[in-house]
């Protein structure tokens, strides 16, 4: 395995990081357990999750994936030695009506009710990174292009509050340091100058989409990357699977599209497209092309971890093999003249 710091914070994390929201619908308790296990005998130290998770998101699976991870951790023990994240989910309409009641605002008192619950189910007394699952303002996430101003706005936690909340938790030791998560360019900027000016708690890291059909985060994202040492932890890699391959002729059972085919974000013509050229470009020189597409995203020089997922422990191993595989420059030059063909068709 090899390692990164993660963001500004002072953790050293597996450049890949099991990411686990099948955990509770589409993977069970008990192979949760050995993928964790799997993942952390390969070196993998770093684990992320959200109260939202399971995925799809719904009632009767809310905080099941921490709760898998709590009976694990529990099982396990050695806390210390994992560096858990976990999210807070921000508002939304009919699909987090049943949290909370709806009540997904990022103030003092959601903050502190939220955390409080996902470190029951965690079984742990502290998170390493607790982060904004999504920002609280309406803009550009989630597929979304093109900024429109909500009269929403309006009600939004002011910037300093959520930091002062996040702060307090900081120091009754529940958790470590803070991240946000499919966030914009504006965004990631006004949580640092706030924290800048008020000497409030500086965000390590970003959660953002990051794959060879999504690299929207290198147009603005990436200077602040740079500059700021705030570190992208890059979801869906693989493009909810579709970069394997796997979808390109074929609807196999049980994948994730094929059960819940309104997941289409990777799935328009340019992508399909442009999948077929990848992959295309993976076998031409040999190499998996799953592993082609996580090895391009864990290369990048500001992304902290790279968040991997899997149902079956074939694709765990595979997965987590990818960070041995060095792409050529040869490689990369045909990965860009793909990209210039069809430059990020899933936003």
């Amino acid at each position: 395995m090899k390692y990164n710091q993660l963001g500004n914070s002072d953790i050293e994390v597996s450049r890949i990081c099991l990411g686990t929201m099948t955990y509770g619908e589409q993977n069970t308790e008990q192979e949760g357990h050995q993928q964790l296990d799997y993942a952390v005998d390969q070196g993998v130290n770093f684990i992320d999750t959200a109260e939202l998770y399971a995925i799809p998101p719904c009632a009767e699976t809310y905080g099941a994936t921490e709760a898998v991870i709590g009976s694990w951790l529990k099982k396990r023990g050695r806390r210390d030695d994992i560096v858990l994240a976990s999210k807070i989910a921000g508002p939304g309409a009919d699909w987090v009506s049943h949290i909370r009641g709806g009540h997904t605002r990022f103030d003092a008192a959601t903050i502190s009710t939220a955390l409080d619950a996902s470190l029951k189910r965690l079984q742990t007394d502290y998170i390493d990174l607790y982060q904004l699952h999504w920002p609280e303002r309406t803009t550009n996430y989630f597929g979304k292009l093109g900024y429109q101003p909500s009269v929403d706005d309006e009600m939004m936690t002011p910037v300093f509050e959520t930091l002062q909340a996040l702060e307090k938790q900081i120091r009754a030791g529940k958790i470590r340091y803070v991240g946000l998560s499919n966030e914009t360019p504006w965004g990631m900027m006004q949580f640092l100058w706030t924290a800048r000016v008020l000497n409030l708690p500086t965000i390590a890291t970003t959660q953002n989409p990051y794959s060879l059909l999504n690299r929207s985060y290198e147009i603005g994202c990436a200077e602040i990357s740079h500059r700021e040492g705030v570190g992208l932890m890059a979801y869906s890699p693989l493009g909810f699977g579709v970069l394997t391959g796997k979808y390109l002729d074929a609807e196999p059972e049980g994948a994730r599209l094929t059960r819940w085919p309104h997941y289409a974000r990777y799935s328009n013509e340019q992508a399909v497209a442009a999948t077929r050229d990848y992959v295309e470009l993976a076998r031409l020189h040999g190499l998996d092309p799953a592993q082609m597409a996580l090895a391009f995203v864990s290369s990048r020089p500001f992304v902290s971890a790279n968040i991997i997922g899997a149902t079956s422990m074939q694709q765990l191993q595979s997965n987590i093999a990818s960070i041995d595989l060095e792409l050529s420059d040869t490689l990369l030059e045909k990965i860009e003249n793909i990209h210039r063909r069809y430059p990020n068709p899933s936003p």
